[in-house]
């Protein structure tokens, strides 16, 4: 907790149902600046948010869904056995060469996400990669595209349009500026990269600076960083546990922390998200039967339990238990791992992420896990803790061994927008960079709820997903809002649940109440044409 914090306060805010788009922000004094209060909690204590109560689709609406995907599986599975004919006519009347030679498996899987990227993606394609042409800003340039012959072609046309799915958190994705200037006197100080590794001549006094600022920024000893964001995770989890340790993880974190456990060797128990009866029983199952399982004659304990969780979890928009889960590690003496790749500068009353934002010692969290290009805006991932343990990681992490280090412009971007988040450059720009996105983002939660949309996650969240369900309306919604001018990400099976496709929108101090009301107007016009809006 920063000096002076125990002093700090908070205003209650106002929030009217008369007028939603005008909330109050009483204002507080810190220091030299006079700031807005942070929507959220009093920075010294360890209550949970108000728990968001579960909403799921009406029954009918999950009766549908189901409707739609048994026929849209039957449809494909009718033209793969077609297609499959046709082939085989080929072979033997025409003499056609199968794709895959005789003993030989093919090369893509055709297991059920094969069969779905197969035969969904094409329908979905124009969704997904769309190109830009300059910072991701609140707006951005779109290029334009057609489908021809089930590929997406440039037309050579542009579109600007309202920018609600980049992870710009914080607003630093920006072309020009005073941390963009600082990015180019390094380069023409340091260059672009250093060609080694960190453990041969890749270390630079610039990497150094940045590892002690991280460090100081998220309250623990020391700090590592590492050049890419998933592998911060992939590569760090098996340089801390290995076979005969025991890895509890919430069911939903993040392919790269999945990734990174299975590579470790460790036994694996995933627990339901952000339940905690469900946490506590995998952790007593784990310790009361130990390595050899349940029935076993002999009994032996794990070398180590970890348990892994993310901060805010960028598919749903929560935000995990902290306070609750630290005190079932006090009572079963486990080590914590905790993922603050999107948490990190996006909550907390200085955006120092969970820690900040239960008003929680940093400390007591043995490894804080981080990534800069989010809030940052950046590239690279970082891993905090005590000295010994950041020690052991440049040891071991095969990021540090192999990987290249952290280009020159990435250090400076970072190093740059955090003096900015911290105050340390004179002024209270980061301050009223955090205050925004709490302030849009309260805002926006608010305003989708109340035309009706399934908004998951918690108002503090600037991550907004809206539930579609059918896969029918997946695609129309993406482009209704193109339409509209506003670009935006959408997520289905396997990055969600099968009923549960989403548009997921990502919310940014760079927007302004005026861009929040124009979204708004927008979605909701999207939603009433395809009657989207399950809870009006």
């Amino acid at each position: 907790m920063g000096k002076g914090a125990s002093d700090l306060m908070f205003a209650t805010l106002s929030l009217t149902t008369e007028s939603p788009s005008k909330l109050q922000y009483a204002a507080l004094e810190n220091g030299k600046h006079s700031i807005e209060a942070y929507p959220c909690h009093h920075p010294t204590s360890r209550k949970l948010p108000k728990q968001q109560k579960e909403v799921h689709p009406p029954n009918w609406v999950l009766l549908l869904t189901y409707c739609n995907f048994v026929v849209l599986f039957l449809v494909f599975s009718v033209k793969t056995v077609i297609k499959e004919v046709v082939d085989l006519i080929k072979n033997m009347i025409l003499g056609y060469a199968s794709p895959t030679p005789p003993g030989f498996a093919p090369v893509i899987a055709n297991d059920l996400e094969a069969f779905l990227h197969r035969h969904f993606y094409p329908h979905m394609q124009e969704c997904f990669h769309r190109p830009i042409t300059d910072a991701p800003g609140a707006y951005l340039t779109l290029l334009e595209r057609v489908q021809e012959n089930g590929e997406m072609k440039l037309t050579g046309e542009t579109q600007k349009v309202l920018n609600l799915s980049s992870y710009n958190y914080l607003g630093f994705a920006e072309s020009s500026g005073r941390v963009v200037d600082a990015v180019e006197d390094a380069v023409a100080t340091y260059g672009i990269t250093v060609c080694s590794p960190r453990m041969e001549l890749g270390t630079l006094d610039l990497h150094s600076q940045v590892e002690a600022l991280v460090a100081r920024f998220v309250g623990q000893e020391a700090a590592v960083v590492v050049s890419m964001g998933f592998a911060t995770n992939s590569t760090t989890l098996p340089a801390i546990v290995e076979k005969g340790c025991l890895v509890v993880s919430d069911s939903l974190n993040h392919a790269s922390l999945v990734y990174g456990c299975r590579l470790s060797g460790a036994s694996i128990r995933p627990f339901k998200h952000n339940n905690m009866r469900s946490l506590e029983k995998v952790l007593r199952d784990g310790i009361a039967n130990g390595q050899d399982g349940r029935g076993s004659k002999s009994y032996k304990p794990w070398k180590k339990i970890l348990v892994v969780v993310e901060g805010l979890y960028s598919m749903e928009g929560t935000i995990c238990p902290l306070p609750q889960i630290l005190e079932l590690k006090r009572k079963y003496n486990f080590f914590l791992y905790v993922d603050e790749a999107h948490s990190i500068g996006a909550i907390g009353p200085k955006g120092r992420g969970v820690c900040d934002y239960y008003g929680i010692n940093p400390r007591e969290v043995d490894i804080l896990m981080g990534t800069f290009t989010k809030a940052f805006s950046s590239a690279g991932g970082y891993i905090s803790g005590s000295k010994a343990l950041i020690n052991r990681i440049r040891l071991y992490n095969h990021s540090s061994l192999y990987g290249e280090a952290m280009s020159i412009p990435v250090l400076q971007q970072i190093y740059s927008s955090m003096t900015i988040i911290m105050g340390e450059d004179g002024t209270n720009e980061g301050q009223r960079r955090i205050q925004n996105l709490a302030r849009v983002t309260r805002r926006f939660r608010d305003g989708l709820k109340r035309m009706g949309f399934i908004v998951l996650g918690h108002d503090d969240s600037p991550v907004v997903p809206i539930i579609v369900c059918q896969p029918c309306k997946f695609v129309p919604f993406s482009q209704e809002l193109l339409a509209k001018g506003i670009a935006v990400v959408m997520a289905c099976f396997p990055a969600t649940a099968i009923t549960e496709p989403r548009c997921r929108l990502c919310l940014s101090a760079a927007h302004t109440m005026e861009d929040i009301e124009k979204a708004l107007v927008s979605i909701s016009e999207a939603g009433d044409k395809l009657d989207l809006k399950f809870l009006a």
